[in-house]
């Protein structure tokens, strides 16, 4: 198998996870003027979260971090690697359906446990209902991702990296053609929801069929391969579980307060934008990379894949997170503030985008790093240094929650971001050079800080002359686009000036 091309694949992954960011913005936008903050948000994020945590726990988290890494080594050495993927998918569509079965009977505890803040009011009931429907999304989105996974690994991303965008798309047309024929936008936007999942694991089962990758159903066998496979994935999925606890402790502190869930889940769609096109991309492409080199004894090609990884993905999300934090109330109040969302959520939701922009860069170091562990199948220390950020994470957010109110869940995310990221690159250094950044990744990382805080000052000046264009309904959008454009051209010559990126390094990244 010919090597990946790593800035290649990233920017293909990338390309389609910012087309579905993008649209996501577009539903997110209209879920906030058609349903604006209130009861019918919050019990549809309460409900919507629950087949997504369970989707990252089981799928993304467990799965793929013990899935892609065997079945890549697998494919690299010729090992039977589509037995061993039907076998795990089988095994995982059994496990899925028991799940989702339960899930169905026991909502309402399901509902308590995640939103106990709703109990007595209007929005537990809608959330019981909705969460019903809405369930069955998880067998069918964690078939879809470990098929993904398969692609991935053997060097198709683009297929993978699409079938978000169907969510999205089916998910604006439904919420439209409801508020378009008088209909009840929040029951077709629940709806649509399982069928979406239906949608997005067609087209990743036909794309595996094309790339000659055989996997379907089989009998579900416990093999000595599938043994090891699960002793892999329980810490990862308890990692998994960890960081959804983490989620699920700032949804409850935020359930006690009028608007909260609905203000962290608009904030929560900002800094995920940056957060999906560079963090999660590099990581999809990066493990199975690792893992191959790994495999191949590659040490040097391994820490050289780390190093540009690492520089390509703080390139473009420090100066990111500088504008989460600078321009927080021009992106929400052009993005967001329409019909039922008004001035004040603006505000509530543009500090709570600040604090997000505050870890943004521990959040994408934790997908660069997770790597390094998943490719060399240790999946436990993860899930250890994931269980202190835990700790720390619910320790800020409920200390906090009494003195500061509902921001303290952002608080508490952002600062356990920054402890898990220590605590990879602590642990990290154990597994020798391979797993460090190199010294060109390090000159580059303070040019790239300077220059992200150049830009941050010239948005901060542009912003504030901008602002009464920023307030006017029909040249909002145009101010807003300039404002941007003008932030991401200060950064680019600053980057050239300093030295953070130079001429030809995109031509020869692409050849890498």
């Amino acid at each position: 198998m010919k090597p990946v091309r790593l800035l290649s694949s990233i920017l293909t992954v990338g390309g389609w996870t910012l087309m579905s960011r993008i649209l996501g913005f577009v539903r997110d936008v209209l879920i906030a003027s058609f349903l604006g903050p209130g009861a019918a948000m919050d019990a549809f994020v309460a409900a919507f979260r629950l087949p997504n945590m369970f989707r990252r726990f089981f799928a993304e988290g467990a799965f793929n971090a013990a899935f892609v890494p065997m079945y890549s080594k697998r494919l690299e050495g010729g090992e039977d690697p589509h037995g061993f993927a039907s076998l795990a998918f089988s095994g995982l569509a059994l496990v899925l359906l028991a799940l989702t079965g339960l899930a169905m009977v026991f909502m309402p505890a399901l509902v308590w446990a995640t939103a106990e803040g709703f109990s007595g009011d209007v929005r537990f009931d809608m959330t019981v209902g909705f969460g019903r429907i809405v369930f069955p999304y998880i067998l069918f989105i964690s078939l879809a991702a470990l098929l993904s996974g398969a692609l991935n690994a053997a060097g198709h991303f683009a297929a993978a990296a699409a079938a978000p965008v169907l969510l999205n798309v089916m998910l604006v047309a439904a919420m439209s053609a409801a508020w378009y024929m008088g209909g009840a936008v929040v029951t077709a936007l629940v709806w649509t929801i399982p069928f979406a999942g239906v949608a997005q694991m067609v087209l990743v089962w036909v794309a595996a069929k094309r790339a000659g990758l055989h996997i379907g159903l089989v009998r579900p066998r416990w093999t000595p391969e599938m043994a090891q496979l699960v002793r892999i994935a329980i810490p990862a999925a308890l990692a998994g579980g960890v960081m959804q606890i983490n989620l699920l402790v700032g949804q409850q502190v935020a359930s006690n307060y009028d608007k909260a869930i609905s203000w962290l889940y608009s904030a929560d769609r900002l800094y995920q934008l940056p957060l999906g096109v560079v963090g999660i991309a590099v990581a999809i492409v990066l493990l199975p990379d690792l893992s191959r080199r790994l495999k191949a004894e590659d040490h040097k090609g391994a820490r050289e894949a780390f190093s540009r990884a690492g520089e390509i993905s703080l390139a473009l999300t420090i100066p990111s997170a500088v504008a989460l934090m600078v321009i927080p109330i021009p992106l929400v109040s052009v993005l967001f503030e329409r019909g039922a969302f008004g001035v004040d959520d603006t505000a509530a939701t543009a500090l709570a985008v600040a604090i997000y922009g505050l870890g943004l860069p521990a959040f994408v170091l934790q997908k660069i790093l997770q790597p390094v562990y998943f490719a060399r199948e240790d999946t436990r220390t993860p899930f250890h240094y994931a269980v202190v950020a835990m700790v720390i994470n619910a320790v800020l957010a409920v200390g906090l929650a009494f003195v500061i109110g509902w921001v303290a869940a952002a608080i508490a995310t952002t600062l356990a971001g920054w402890a898990m990221v220590w605590l990879l690159a602590r642990g990290a250094r154990r597994f020798g050079e391979d797993a460090r950044f190199d010294a060109r990744f390090r000159s580059r990382l303070w040019r790239i800080v300077l220059a992200s805080a150049l830009m941050g000052g010239v948005l901060w000046m542009v912003g504030l002359a901008l602002n009464p264009f920023i307030l006017v309904p029909g040249l909002r959008w145009v101010a807003l686009l300039v404002l941007i454009a003008i932030g991401a051209g200060s950064y680019f010559l600053a980057g050239r000036l300093f030295g953070a990126f130079r001429k030809g390094e995109l031509r020869e990244a692409f050849r890498r």
